[in-house]
């Protein structure tokens, strides 16, 4: 029997030679989410020129501690002109700071009087200013290759008036489901058969991952029909993910099939939950090879190894770094267990203490209990051939990102 291998050289494996796919030009307005393909340099300052950090007055500091005449008005989108000597400008949040002035001063700390005000004195230079190009200046890099376009960097995209970009394109996935046993919900169940819990688990993570699933498909319990799948799946995706039909049972086709129309580079990991696991490639069109990865058909196998192995396969064919690994968390176990030669990850719920991270792990951790996955923080990470206290600091992967 084949040895069980571990994560690491599972990844290794998954990742050997994978290069990022094309890029696209793609509308910012429509890029949510998407990879850059290039950096993108900035146009403008930001902001355009000093403005106010809040409603006031603007003035010369040297003027400060004394009366002032109210020379001008300047509103957010308007042109301010120079400041008269010895005069200051009412000015709102967001207003051109005027030429000649250096501070502003806020509207709750003035006395008014008519069209003069008094100013305190001690205001320094630059109080309440807002400088040009104190965000960014022109010529800088704005983003960089492999950023995630998300809220806050399809903002900065638009303050530069910035429209479309370069992307990568999305991978392809092809997800497959084997067993006869399984159901598609909204179906009527027959004895011996359940609902398919694990595709649209697998669907929301793999869209969350950044692919675009192009072919969804159940495969038939049989040799010829799962090969014939596998070799449709691989002519239309560059990702082909099964789940099921990679251990050793008698209805278990797909490796076989993996091994016959392509290669098997790994198999069985040394892990808990998810030993059953298989990494492969499959002939596609033109020369092309598509990547193939069997999940196990337990739900929280899938789950774990969707994060695990799909996550980063997702991020290197984006060029995405972020996606190449889990945040990694030291927290403190309010658990005890012990593990035989596989290493463990166990779901648990992170309470962040004064004291520290608590890391609480769900009673129940069979793999087909899929509910501890919903309110899930964390993957603790347990050693092979370890025992575990509470108390004792343990490593744990972060599931709340994206």
């Amino acid at each position: 029997m084949a040895e069980m291998q571990s994560v690491e050289a599972a990844l290794a494996a998954l990742l050997a030679d994978v290069a990022p796919l094309p890029d696209e030009a793609l509308l910012c307005e429509r890029a949510a989410g998407r990879v850059l393909a290039e950096a993108v340099m900035a146009r403008l300052d930001v902001p355009p020129f000093d403005n106010s950090a809040m409603d006031g007055y603007a003035l010369r500091h040297a003027d400060a501690g004394r009366w002032l005449p109210v020379s001008q008005r300047i509103a957010a989108g308007a042109q301010a002109v120079p400041l008269a000597p010895g005069s200051c400008a009412r000015i709102f949040t967001g207003g051109e700071l005027p030429p000649g002035a250096d501070c502003v001063v806020m509207q709750e700390r003035v006395e008014v009087e008519g069209d003069r005000v008094r100013i305190p004195d001690g205001i320094p230079e630059g109080d309440n200013v807002r400088r040009r190009g104190r965000d960014v200046a022109a010529g800088d890099t704005l983003l960089t290759a492999g950023e995630r376009l998300e809220a806050a960097a399809l903002g900065h995209l638009a303050g530069q008036g910035i429209t479309e970009v370069r992307v990568r394109r999305r991978p392809r996935v092809a997800l497959l489901s084997t067993g006869d046993e399984i159901v598609d919900p909204g179906q009527p169940l027959a004895p011996g058969q359940i609902y398919n819990s694990n595709r649209p688990m697998l669907r929301r993570l793999l869209e969350r991952f950044g692919a675009e699933l192009v072919r969804v498909a159940s495969v038939p319990d049989d040799a010829a029909g799962t090969r014939e799948t596998l070799a449709t799946a691989a002519r239309e995706a560059d990702v082909v993910i099964s789940t099921g039909g990679v251990s050793v049972g008698e209805e278990d086709h797909v490796k076989a099939a993996l091994e016959r129309l392509g290669r098997l580079d790994l198999w069985r990991l040394a892990i808990r939950p998810g030993k059953p696991l298989a990494l492969g490639r499959l002939p596609g069109e033109a020369g092309r090879e598509a990547h193939f990865v069997g999940l196990p058909g337990n739900p929280v196998s899938s789950f774990v190894g969707a994060w695990l192995f799909l996550r980063p396969l997702m991020g290197a064919l984006q060029g995405c770094p972020s996606l190449a690994s889990l945040p990694r968390l030291k927290a403190r176990a309010d658990f005890t267990t012990t593990t035989g030669p596989r290493r463990h990850y166990m779901r648990v719920a992170l309470e962040f203490t004064e004291e520290g991270i608590l890391a609480r792990a769900f009673r129940d951790q069979n793999s087909g209990v899929l509910s501890s996955c919903i309110s899930a923080d964390a993957l603790a990470v347990i050693p092979a051939n370890s025992h575990v206290a509470p108390g004792e600091i343990i490593d744990c992967l972060w599931l709340r990102v994206e």
